[in-house]
């Protein structure tokens, strides 16, 4: 299903999920978007598809937010960013509050290269660096099938762990 999650509505949404075992939400209104769209995208679109998720019945909701949601507001930060993360951070409050089992990701910086296979994953707080958006697809995917990670928050970077190896640790020591 294509969409647009700042028009679709609740019910079409729904049906397009019916059926899945899981939802992973990775949306984001980019850079220089505004903090409108911000708002519309890393909060209600998350948001709007944690509801279409719940009632389709799909168990299973992962969400990658981002890293330094409680640095928003922080002296000389400018205020698009200050939205972003503020919008990220309620997206995730909300999601906390929910039945459903949900995980959030917090990657570092994405960076548009190859992926290495690599990575540091660990409960908050990681220091902040960059990670290939190829990484945090393979992250995913082994969070998928983690049940240890329902319910869970981790933080995710570069770093010189096998993928495999980086999620099993981290949900150990969590």
């Amino acid at each position: 299903m294509v969409c647009d999650l700042e028009s679709v509505s609740l019910e079409d949404l729904a049906g397009g999920l019916s059926g899945a075992d899981a939802v992973v939400f990775a949306a984001g209104a980019g850079p220089n978007s505004g903090s409108a769209r911000k708002d519309s995208v890393d909060r209600a679109a998350a948001v709007l598809f944690a509801d279409a998720a719940e009632l389709a019945g799909v168990p299973r909701y992962l969400m990658v937010s981002t890293m330094g949601i409680e640095r928003a507001g922080a002296p000389g930060m400018d205020q698009e960013f200050t939205d972003y993360l503020r919008a990220k951070g309620a997206a995730e409050e909300d999601l906390r509050a929910r039945r459903i089992g949900w995980t959030v990701l917090r990657p570092g910086p994405l960076l548009d290269e190859p992926g290495s296979g690599f990575v540091r994953l660990a409960v908050p707080a990681l220091p902040l660096a960059p990670v290939p958006r190829e990484d945090v697809a393979r992250v995913l995917l082994e969070l998928l099938d983690a049940h240890a990670a329902i319910g869970r928050t981790l933080e995710l970077t570069a770093g010189a762990e096998p993928v495999a190896e980086a999620v099993r640790v981290a949900l150990a020591s969590a």
